[in-house]
């Protein structure tokens, strides 16, 4: 069986930091053996929404194609972006702002706390911190915390008493971070080990900050729930990989590190919390055996559960093409709802424009608020606005959380029909 072949197996390590380009090789053992799922044509970056001034310059597009290692398992993007692009200064998304994602991220420190054994006042360390939101869990537990984030949002990390780095995490930072901070019992990276380029520098770097024994915790978003949920819009340039389990240990097994327990948690539409702790030879949960037979049983290692995906992805698009054409065509409103960086992949997939969604409302405190989605252009408009219009439809973009989000929108008086695009397209009356 297929993932019985990825338990345990050391071979010679592969570069596993990528360079800007084409990528024609797998990102985790190195075959060449990769076979295309998906084309969704070329995209801009999703997070490079525009300012009212640039809308008028020509933007940068990038192949986004998805494709599948056939030797080790690996769902992952075959054009990596330069990250100076990806992860800019002004880098728009805030961890904090959704409060259902919240709730789930200062859950994080005191679970792992109570799973692992930590003591208060050793250290917590969160790589791609964002605005600190994981670790505040930590720090209102006892523990010490350090941030690391390259974007700006590292100032409102400090701003809230979480002490953050703006920069990106390396190797040698993470020497300078022991020097300074003395070693730490668990390292977080939450929602970004998915995205980094320089994937072997950073798992060296936790090589070094982490204690003998200490827990590396990543969280990312896992193949299954997006090929089950059809979550093509989760595809896009800052994500270079879809882990499954089976894969995730694949590339464990290169370093001194032993895949010990793995929960599916509801995060991002479905993602897996990986537990693997520094040093090999540690007991493995049956959390991990577990989620390995479902994945063989599931037949992710073969191509029909994939050819099945593109089908689903195709018709949703079509679908949701009609829905807002025949509306326009009736002279019925629509907008969107939300703008998330997934929102960029599906709308400019799905060639939905300025004419067809004039707007996308988001909430008062967003940083989005008069950025305009790239590609397509679509202006982002605080949603009193909504509210005011009482548009006829709205596309909720954001529908991997859509139910607190409806519930909210009900109880502020919004009367449209709310239409949520995936996993299929379907219509929530008022």
């Amino acid at each position: 069986m297929f993932y019985r072949g990825l338990l345990g197996i050391m071979s010679e390590k592969p570069n596993h930091d990528l360079l800007p380009g084409h990528i024609e090789q797998c990102q985790i053992c190195a075959s060449k053996n990769l076979l295309p799922i998906i084309h969704l044509g070329h995209q801009p970056p999703c997070d490079s929404l525009l300012w009212p001034e640039q809308l008028k310059k020509s933007e940068s597009t990038y192949p986004l194609n998805m494709v599948r290692c056939t030797d080790c398992g690996l769902a992952q993007i075959d054009y990596a972006v330069d990250p100076a692009e990806l992860f800019f200064p002004e880098y728009p998304y805030r961890s904090g702002i959704t409060s259902t994602l919240v709730s789930n991220l200062r859950s994080t420190g005191p679970t792992i706390m109570d799973r692992y054994g930590l003591e208060k006042n050793t250290l917590a360390i969160d790589i791609g911190s964002n605005d600190g939101t994981l670790l505040s869990g930590f720090k209102d537990a006892g523990m010490r915390v350090l941030g690391v984030e390259p974007t700006n949002i590292a100032d409102i990390a400090n701003e809230n008493g979480i002490e953050t780095k703006q920069a990106f995490f390396t190797k040698e930072l993470a020497k300078d971070i022991a020097e300074e901070h003395g070693q730490a019992s668990v390292v977080t990276a939450a929602n970004m080990f998915a995205h980094v380029a320089q994937l072997g520098s950073l798992i060296q770097g936790v090589e070094v900050l982490l204690e003998e024994g200490g827990v590396f915790v990543t969280e990312s978003h896992y193949l299954v729930d997006l090929l089950e949920t059809v979550q093509y819009d989760s595809i896009y340039h800052e994500h270079l990989k879809y882990y499954s389990v089976g894969s995730i240990i694949k590339l464990f097994d290169y370093y001194d590190f032993t895949v010990v327990d793995v929960d599916r948690i509801s995060n991002y539409g479905g993602s897996i919390r990986v537990y693997a702790m520094k040093g090999k030879g540690h007991t493995v949960k049956e959390s991990v055996q577990n989620l390995l037979a479902d994945e063989e049983r599931m037949g992710l290692y073969d191509a029909p559960i994939y050819d099945e995906f593109v089908a689903k992805v195709q018709k949703s698009k079509l679908d949701l093409q009609k829905l807002v054409v025949d509306a326009n065509a009736r002279a019925e409103s629509v907008v969107g709802i939300g703008s998330p960086g997934r929102a960029s992949t599906l709308l400019n997939y799905c060639n939905i424009d300025p004419i067809l969604m004039p707007t996308i409302a988001e909430q008062s405190t967003s940083l989005k608020l008069g950025l305009s989605i790239p590609g397509v252009h679509i202006p982002i408009v605080d949603e009193a606005q909504m509210f005011e219009n009482q548009p006829d439809y709205a596309v909720m973009l954001s529908w991997h959380y859509w139910e607190p989000i409806v519930e909210k929108l009900r109880a502020k008086g919004l009367r449209s029909k709310i239409v949520l695009p995936l996993p299929e397209v379907t219509v929530l009356e008022p």
